[in-house]
């Protein structure tokens, strides 16, 4: 039973045809670069607080905790507490401090006081490799939604419909810049939290408000029975799960302060002060959502059966939708299915633009011209990227469809956290981090992280692996963050002391009192 798909195709096809007219509008403004990337930072703090919610509130937020708790109960619900945790270490150590130091990218704060050409490479590579494995989650994402709502169940179908929303996508990153990217970012939080919460409200209306009664319900409709209200059903079984569960939990605490496209809405806002109100208010959307994800997430195991969740064409990316047609029938199915193809549209948006703002703003302009490109050539080499990078996002999300999107965009986190977190702290935190040490940090996080998650149960050696008939899996752990992260902070102190060159202290002390005062920036 999937609804009716003329009408979940019809309401999509309205809600694109919308936000197309928002995006084009607010594209005429797009002059300068600071228009292109920045949306001449006149965004309020509520403004970019929305938009930073839509950005961070993916498809893995939605359809996969909302799955994972429908299927493993309480483990699933440790997705929705780590995103929201690592908000506060954004609030706390690097928002205020990265809008005053950096101007369009995280190669902006990374370079302050370093070399130039090789750290803003490094920067670059990491956002790069990072947006494409997050894209690549969501893009797996639009093609389970499409396998449920539209009833495409072959391959090549579900390959076809993942091109055209990678073909919007693309569309609204080369008209929008960041002010369209944002409005429909704007847009589409304000649809999420409609949809989450009167799904919210009507399932506790029908429990008699108890969600002791929920979840009571969805133990008896799911195979693992009360064992999913309590921890231990997917990360409790050995001292191995254990593990791998606390290696996780550092990649999404952590992960989020690393994440290139959240980094670069901080300098959307005119000042510091609205920089940490848009974290507030992002908190604040957030802390909302993931609630009302634990509502979901039991009461589509309680009305919809855990069992039928997994069989459905999406898997457990299912739950939402197939809990929605439970409630509300064929409409609100189709409300939900245009909400979470918003959702994947506005966060691959958000993910292109930064990419391809980092190519054109480190690597092109700082680069390659040496700080000498005009404004209108770095446009048209950002916009050049962005058709490339939406390329291969449509390939990654092709050859990914199938895999639990909230597991992808763990993983997502893994890479920001390794490569990133160590050489913004250092950069912000440590006189005498230099640039051996930036280098160090960010090539050991990613290499390390790239080759545990290639040599993990990820990619072979497991019925759920992107290549199950293969096994080449000598590393044990899904998640490689336990290990890849603590490496990115040693190599980084490493090769700071065994570099020779010391750190410039003058601007060193420049990026001190501008990351701590906002003077100059």
């Amino acid at each position: 039973m999937t609804g009716d798909p003329l009408i979940n195709t019809g309401v999509f096809v309205a809600f694109l045809i919308v936000t197309l007219f928002v995006v084009y509008r607010a594209g005429n403004r797009n002059s300068t670069t600071i228009d292109y990337y920045a949306a001449g930072r006149g965004l309020s703090g509520p403004q970019n607080g929305l938009a930073m919610a839509g950005d961070y509130l993916s498809a893995a937020s939605f359809l996969g905790i909302a799955g994972a708790i429908a299927v493993n109960g309480y483990d699933g619900f440790l997705y929705s507490i780590g995103f929201l945790v690592a908000w506060l270490v954004n609030l706390l150590l690097v928002g205020e401090l990265l809008r005053n130091t950096g101007r369009f990218t995280m190669g902006d704060v990374l370079s302050f006081r370093m070399r130039q050409r090789p750290v803003r490479a490094a920067a670059a590579t990491s956002t790069m490799a990072i947006s494409f494995f997050y894209m690549v989650a969501q893009m797996a994402g639009a093609g389970g939604l499409v396998a449920l709502l539209l009833n495409i169940h072959d391959k090549l179908g579900q390959s076809l419909v993942i091109a055209g929303v990678g073909l919007v996508m693309i569309f609204y990153v080369l008209v929008g810049g960041m002010r369209g990217t944002t409005w429909v970012q704007i847009i589409k939080a304000a649809l999420l939290m409609l949809c989450i919460t009167l799904m919210t409200v009507f399932l506790l209306g029908k429990f008699g408000f108890s969600i002791s009664a929920i979840m009571e319900q969805a133990a008896a409709h799911n195979p693992k029975g009360t064992q999913i209200l309590s921890p231990g059903v997917e990360y409790g079984r050995t001292d191995l799960t254990k593990l791998d569960f606390v290696s996780l939990s550092l990649a999404l605490v952590l992960g989020v302060a690393g994440l290139p496209h959240i980094l670069m809405r901080f300098y959307t806002v005119p000042n510091a002060r609205e920089a940490r109100r848009s974290v507030v208010w992002a908190t604040w959307t957030m802390s909302i959502f993931y609630l009302a994800t634990l509502v979901i997430g039991f009461g589509a195991a309680a009305l919809v059966g855990t069992d039928t969740i997994l069989a459905a064409p999406g898997g457990q990316n299912s739950a939402a939708p197939l809990l929605a047609l439970r409630i509300g029938g064929t409409v609100l199915l189709a409300v939900v299915a245009a909400v979470a193809f918003a959702t994947i549209l506005a966060v691959v948006a958000g993910l292109t633009l930064t990419a391809s703002a980092s190519f054109a703003h480190d690597v092109y302009a700082n680069i390659i011209t040496r700080g000498r490109a005009r404004p209108g050539v770095e446009i048209r080499v950002a916009r050049v990227s962005a058709v490339v990078f939406g390329v291969l996002s449509i390939i990654g999300g092709i050859l990914a469809n199938g895999q639990n999107i909230a597991f992808l965009v763990a993983l997502a986190f893994a890479f920001a956290a390794s490569a990133n977190l160590s050489t913004i702290l250092y950069s912000l935190f440590w006189k005498r981090f230099n640039t051996s040490g930036t280098l160090w940090g960010i090539y050991s996080g990613l290499i390390s992280c790239f080759a545990l998650v290639v040599l993990s149960p990820t990619v072979s050696g497991s019925p759920s692996a992107i290549f199950p008939g293969l096994d080449f899996a000598y590393f044990p752990l899904t998640n490689p963050g336990i290990v890849s992260i603590p490496v990115s902070f040693l190599f980084a102190f490493l090769g700071t002391f065994l570099s020779r060159k010391r750190s410039d202290p003058r601007r060193q002390a420049e990026m001190e009192v501008r990351s701590l005062t906002g003077l100059g920036s």
